[in-house]
């Protein structure tokens, strides 16, 4: 076959006046792309370089592949960006691998998520969605206990972007403790995000993320724990522990769970899964509280990348490999047509 790779670069420019500092953080590499690339043709296929936005566009009519590997994040901060090349694809009538449009659009919406992955009966932390007025707030944060309260929640919330991946906006600061925080943490995420902000229950416990592939059914690869390297109660995996990695956390695959544990948590991750409608692929991130295992997100375009990515971690943990990864996922799409 003809395999086109969609894909969203990260650009070499420097970021846009007044754009955070993560504003590049989901795009993927030319190591990701390559790396891809290399596996797709020791399969026997040849593979032409996708792209995304208008030049991928133009491809696809030009000269439409047989295929598209899709991992494209798409630029902006639309919700529905990730749903950009689904959805041409199939206009076009051109298989794709991967989740479709509906599926990809409401995983990247955190409280869409929580709200169909509740409504399957996997546990959640509560929470609430916080939309930016329309003046900017300067306010001191008075009211916010009581916000709090009518949702039952206490302090420590946690809050985050509510459209964003790869832990954009979620930094260590994000973690509230008092009214007085709450403000300009809030204030500061709907500036620089432009988007509303959810604020769940802090679970206080171990994080742990799944990777699931296949269909018909799904196939849980492995589960691996994030530990942070020095213990803490209040731990997060924040964008500034991503990217300081290798000095912060330790990661232990398979995760040391008890087995009742681990096998709740392996049913929590299939049921969300197939609730989501995820196919082929996708990464499921829990925290572990008392031995409940509470749902946090699903990311069903998991980063690829053959040395860093959690997927591939997860992977090689279990004796497999970044190739056997890239070819179950091709197969997977390729066996429902």
């Amino acid at each position: 076959m003809r395999i086109g790779i969609a894909f969203t670069l990260k650009p070499d420019t420097p970021l846009p006046a007044g754009a955070p500092d993560d504003a590049h953080e989901e795009f993927d590499s030319p190591t990701t792309i390559t790396a891809i690339a290399d596996v797709l043709k020791s399969l026997g296929h040849s593979v032409v370089e996708l792209g995304d936005g208008k030049p991928l566009v133009e491809k696809l009519l030009d000269s439409p592949p047989d295929f598209v590997f899709n991992i494209s994040e798409g630029y902006g901060t639309s919700r529905n960006r990730e749903a950009r090349v689904p959805a041409l694809c199939e206009l076009l009538g051109i298989p794709y691998t991967g989740s479709d449009p509906l599926t990809l659009a409401a995983a990247l919406d955190k409280d869409m998520t929580r709200r169909i992955v509740g409504e399957a009966g996997v546990t959640i932390p509560k929470g609430f969605v916080l939309t930016p007025p329309p003046v900017p707030y300067d306010g001191d944060g008075a009211e916010f206990p009581a916000l709090l309260e009518a949702h039952d929640l206490t302090f420590p919330v946690i809050a985050k972007p509510v459209c964003e991946g790869s832990s954009k906006g979620i930094r260590n600061r994000c973690l509230i403790r008092t009214a007085e925080e709450f403000a300009p943490v809030l204030t500061e995420l709907w500036a620089n995000y432009r988007q509303p902000v959810l604020v769940e229950e802090f679970i206080s416990g171990d994080e742990v993320t799944v990777g699931v592939l296949g269909n018909d059914p799904p196939e849980v690869l492995g589960c691996m724990k994030v530990v942070p390297n020095t213990p803490t109660t209040e731990f997060v995996y924040s964008l500034e522990v991503k990217r300081n990695w290798e000095q912060l956390v330790t990661y232990e695959c398979p995760a040391k769970l008890p087995r009742p544990v681990q096998e709740q948590l392996e049913q929590e991750a299939l049921a969300a899964y197939e609730a989501m409608g995820c196919r082929d692929v996708a990464r499921l991130d829990f925290r572990i509280r008392d031995g409940v295992p509470y749902f946090i997100e699903v990311n069903p375009l998991p980063g690829l990348n053959p040395i860093w990515s959690d997927l591939i971690l997860i992977a090689k943990a279990v004796g497999s490999t970044h190739a056997d990864v890239i070819g179950r996922i091709l197969a997977a799409a390729v066996a429902r047509g």
